[in-house]
């Protein structure tokens, strides 16, 4: 196994990693929406914390030899189901391949940092 770290995404928050590489595989921690310079919550709605979180999941997966569109799983968790489809809007410009990760949708009551959405994700590295 190898960790990731990048400094292109914010530190973790807890004690866990960025993202672990083990096989060909990169399971990607919960991305929440940090500015990895300031460490503090972007400002705006859903939507704008949504294009930060996956802009951090795009970092992250970089730093472990991989990219967007190699993931083959992703996790999203928001605070209001209502925001949905502003989130899924966001999504679309992110993953939009001919290969579409499978993907689960979660409402929960809280996220670190009061933040309104996170994503995690499990991506391929080298050859598979």
């Amino acid at each position: 196994m190898r960790v990731v770290r990048t400094e292109k995404a914010p530190a973790a928050v807890g004690p866990y990693s960025q993202a672990v590489v083990a096989g060909n595989f990169v399971f990607v921690s919960g991305q929440i929406p940090l500015d990895a310079r300031t460490g503090k919550v972007v400002e705006g709605g859903v939507d704008a914390q949504a294009e930060q979180a996956f802009r951090n999941l795009a970092a992250v997966l970089e730093a472990a030899g991989s990219s967007l569109d190699r993931v083959v799983k992703v996790t999203l968790y928001i605070r209001n189901m209502s925001d949905f489809s502003v989130v899924n809007e966001v999504y679309g410009r992110f993953f939009g391949g001919e290969v579409l990760p499978a993907r689960a949708c979660v409402e929960v009551s809280a996220l670190p940092k009061g933040v309104l959405v996170e994503v995690e994700a499990i991506g391929i590295v080298g050859e598979a």
